[in-house]
């Protein structure tokens, strides 16, 4: 049986990012995989790397010492045959949350030595679903375009080979009335989100199937 880890990287357990990442690990499972799925803001406290180097010594190469909330999921990874990941955009970049499991999750199999490329000697697929209020338009504008290029390279250079599925202009809140967010055009939003949500929620299943499938 092939496992898939599923990682949702935002406060919010059920809305765009935690829904697209549960679709996408009901799409492995409808090709037979064990998925263990982890909600980064339910777990114990962590940290980002806090750079002791432990995972650059002879006896724990490519192994992050750390331990802490996160440790449960990096073992996972680590012996995992697929792993999905979702963050919405924050202030121009994925949640702290993410950055966090990021930080671990790479540096660990970064090496400084010339004749090694990675401490990461199996590569295994990766799903990165990223979500954000902002129209894909502005995407090139907002630097997001960069920013989701250069989480892709990282996650190739020391995961594996890396999908991104992209769900933007995306509603926030329910109740709009709420607040006095006239920036936004809550009649859009609810429109959009009904017509285009369930849509890219079929592509996370998809992707979903295929990570199970490719791995």
């Amino acid at each position: 049986m092939k496992h898939i880890v599923a990682v949702n990287a935002s406060p919010r357990t059920e809305w765009n990012t935690g829904t697209l990442v549960r679709e996408a690990a009901r799409g492995a499972e409808s090709e037979g995989a064990d998925v263990a799925l982890f909600d980064l803001y339910r777990l114990e406290k962590y940290t980002g790397c806090v750079s002791c180097f432990g995972c650059k010594l002879p006896e724990n190469l490519g192994k992050c010492v750390c331990r802490d909330g996160l440790t449960p999921v990096l073992e996972a990874i680590r012996g995992a045959d697929g792993l999905i990941l979702g963050s919405p955009i924050y202030l121009r970049d994925l949640t702290a949350g993410f950055r966090a499991l990021y930080e671990r999750l790479a540096f660990q199999y970064i090496t400084y030595a010339k004749e090694i490329a990675s401490y990461n000697t199996r590569a295994i697929p990766v799903c990165l679903i990223v979500t954000s209020n902002c129209p894909e338009a502005r995407y090139d504008a907002a630097h997001y375009t960069q920013l989701l290029e250069d989480y892709q390279t990282t996650l190739e250079n020391h995961v594996g080979p890396t999908t991104i599925l992209k769900c933007t202009d995306t509603l926030q809140v329910k109740d709009y009335s709420k607040y006095n967010w006239t920036r936004f055009d809550p009649a859009h939003k609810a429109k959009r989100h009904a017509e285009v949500f369930p849509a890219v929620k079929q592509k996370a299943f998809t992707l979903g199937a295929e990570i199970a499938q490719d791995s």
